[in-house]
């Protein structure tokens, strides 16, 4: 039984992460500035697990609001979403990014140092891996640059935190290296909902289908993959969530530094993903073909031997399974979180 500090944790990742951890006989605190999320999903935590958390609105910047926490409530470890995750936005408002992601995280492990709190899982991304490196990504391949500001700060988080544990023992954090997260809850209560326009295309998916928006945007359809559209690694976001608290246990027992892939290692393609949707949801997607869009890479996909063997970790939701999640979220609330 631990105490966990959950920046972001009203996100979409966030708040099954809480669900799983409380579960688990955990204790949850949550810090989220509510930016591009909703209580409304940690209302329904509590509500799926008959159990209570505690709540702090509040910015990971903000570092009297993080002493603050700290000093209400003997914090044991953090899982650290907090930040913005819009690619395209990243390229055009790269300060914010750097602010958010960098600085944030910065101003959270100075705050966990004051507190003396050492044990952290950091939520990263496949994108470090870059553009030269083949697939299945592998964690102790070189990283690269992404291509895009988003995935660089992620790049540059993952390096600090490296550094940082090299030059003091008394830490001991976890890289877990996401691939794509889509699907749901089984219940349909808590999901993805992005603000505005979805970057991401299984929440587009979905809003076409529940009738938010006209038709499906495939960004090119000239790749070299089998049907000429990006292959991607999708993987359900209850299986990513139980990767949290399988890294957590790991960390609260070892130091030093270390990053797994969290993937299902299957590539799938947009369009296969649109074919899949409408056959076991029963729902057709109009789309149309658009040019590519900058920084896509045509197929990337993981290795998860290190999470499966050191974690014991392994994804056990299907693409069937992610799809009819994801589409019963969205008909239960198809304007998301809004009343």
């Amino acid at each position: 039984m631990a105490n966990i500090l959950v920046t972001g944790g009203a996100g979409y990742i966030g708040s099954h992460t809480c669900l799983e951890i409380l579960n688990a006989g955990h204790s949850v605190i949550v810090l989220d500035n509510l930016s591009n999320s909703s209580e409304e999903a940690l209302l329904r935590v509590q509500e799926l697990t008959a159990k209570s958390l505690t709540f702090v609105e509040g910015d990971i910047r903000d570092a009297s609001a993080l002493d603050q926490v700290f000093a209400a409530h003997q914090i044991d470890a953090v899982i650290h979403f907090a930040g913005l995750k819009a690619v395209g936005e990243s390229q055009q408002i790269p300060l914010t990014y750097f602010d958010n992601n960098i600085a944030g995280s910065i101003s959270l492990v100075q705050a966990m140092e004051r507190a003396e709190v050492f044990h952290l899982v950091f939520s990263s991304s496949a994108t470090v891996y870059g553009e030269s490196n083949p697939s299945p990504y592998q964690e102790n391949m070189p990283l690269g640059m992404p291509t895009n500001n988003y995935g660089y700060t992620k790049l540059i988080v993952e390096q600090m935190l490296e550094k940082l544990s090299l030059a003091d023992e008394r830490w001991s954090i976890a890289l877990l290296r996401y691939f794509n997260p889509i699907g749901a809850h089984k219940s349909g209560r808590i999901g993805e909902d992005p603000q505005g326009i979805p970057n991401n295309l299984m929440p587009f998916i979905t809003q076409v289908a529940v009738g938010r928006r006209e038709k499906l945007s495939i960004f090119g359809q000239d790749y070299a993959t089998q049907d000429g559209t990006c292959e991607r690694d999708y993987i359900h976001v209850v299986d990513l969530a139980k990767a949290h608290l399988l890294a957590l246990d790991h960390r609260l027992k070892s130091k030093g530094c270390r990053a797994w892939n969290i993937g299902t290692g299957q590539p799938i393609s947009v369009l296969q993903m649109k074919n899949t949707f409408e056959k076991v949801n029963d729902r057709k997607i109009p789309f149309e073909f658009v040019e590519r869009r900058f920084g896509d890479l045509a197929s990337f996909y993981a290795d998860s031997t290190r999470a499966q063997t050191e974690l014991g970790w392994i994804a056990k939701y299907s693409l069937e399974d992610m799809l009819v999640d994801s589409w019963n979220w969205q008909k239960q609330n198809p304007e998301g979180y809004k009343k």
